[in-house]
């Protein structure tokens, strides 16, 4: 059920949601910016505006306080790290009640080259988005997390070519 397009596989494990990319940045460059909890707003496709990041970001129990979705029906919420394994894996619990919370687990693997193999896993957790699983989700999800890889590629490369 899987297809390789552009250094991405799309897929399901399950009911988890797998996209994958290769970035030109080391497993450290990808992390740094995974570690600024003010950068979400930038890559996660959804969020709209960080309103706040807890200082031990991203320790396991730490938050970072956001806004999801178009004005005026924007939600209010945190997300939460549920592991950390600095430059190897940040798994976070997403909230977006009334609809739910997504599991999201970002890996970090280094390839040949100075590479990163980045691997976003998500599944909702809790809530009616949980019981709600079709090919237009499914469709919508994929995309999503698609463009979110994209994105933080484009800024882990961003980063690495600073002084």
């Amino acid at each position: 059920m899987a297809q390789k397009r552009k250094h991405r596989l799309v897929g399901y494990a399950g009911l988890v949601a797998i996209v994958q990319r290769i970035v030109p940045a080391r497993p450290d460059q990808v992390f740094a910016v995974l570690a600024d909890g003010w950068t979400y707003s930038d890559w996660v496709v959804g969020t709209v505006h960080i309103r706040d990041v807890d200082a031990g970001w991203p320790a396991p129990g730490s938050r970072l306080h956001h806004k999801a979705g178009p004005w005026p029906l924007s939600l209010h919420e945190s997300s939460e790290v549920l592991t950390c394994e600095p430059e190897r894996e940040l798994t976070i619990r997403a909230g977006l009640w009334p609809l739910g919370e997504a599991h999201v687990r970002i890996l970090l693997d280094p390839v040949e080259g100075g590479r990163t193999r980045i691997t976003m896993e998500e599944t909702f957790g809790a809530g009616p988005l949980r019981w709600v699983h079709t090919k237009l989700n499914d469709l919508v999800l994929h995309r999503r997390n698609i463009e979110s890889l994209r994105r933080l590629c484009d800024i882990a490369t961003r980063e690495k070519s600073r002084p």
